[in-house]
């Protein structure tokens, strides 16, 4: 996963022009239930915030391809589990670890609908609970919403976090 985040971060220097297709790329990574296993987003688009003090990383294309992303990820791990449902327990990561639907259905059970907006902060069911509430059949409205309101807040708290470290604490 280092690797990952280095090659993000390398390409992100030196093809700065590629910002906000990166961060797409990589919130969207970060936020679909089949792919966040595999990148590290969340260290990806925070380093990435590192890059914004000095001139390199543009702010607004980074952060417009990190909320597109995030949503986008979210939105379609919700469509699979509305369509797919309980069906989708048979694919990896959750035929090899079903525990990760059992916590994202506790989850979503305890706090319903804001879980879709909590969950974003919170590794482990950030690209769980979308999935779980297409497969619980959660009304699309309101997934939209919160999906859409927590992608808004979640991509600037983290690539200005990023900054954050740079400008201030480092």
């Amino acid at each position: 996963m280092i690797r990952i985040a280095h090659a993000a971060l390398s390409f992100i220097h030196f093809h700065p022009e590629w910002a906000f297709g990166v961060m797409f790329a990589v919130s969207f990574s970060e936020s679909f239930a089949f792919l966040s296993f595999a990148v590290p987003g969340t260290t990806i688009i925070i380093a990435a915030g590192m890059l914004i003090p000095s001139g390199i990383l543009p702010v607004w294309p980074a952060l417009i391809g990190a909320i597109l992303g995030a949503t986008l990820g979210d939105s379609i791990s919700y469509w699979l589990g509305r369509h797919f449902g309980p069906a989708l327990m048979t694919w990896w990561p959750f035929s090899r670890h079903p525990e990760l639907f059992i916590k994202g259905r506790r989850f979503f059970e305890r706090y319903g609908r804001a879980s879709v907006f909590v969950g974003r902060f919170f590794g482990p069911f950030r690209a769980v609970v979308p999935l779980t509430a297409g497969i619980l059949k959660m009304p699309q409205g309101p997934f939209l919403i919160a999906n859409v309101a927590s992608a808004v807040i979640w991509a600037p708290v983290l690539l200005f976090g990023g900054w954050f470290a740079t400008t201030v604490v480092g």
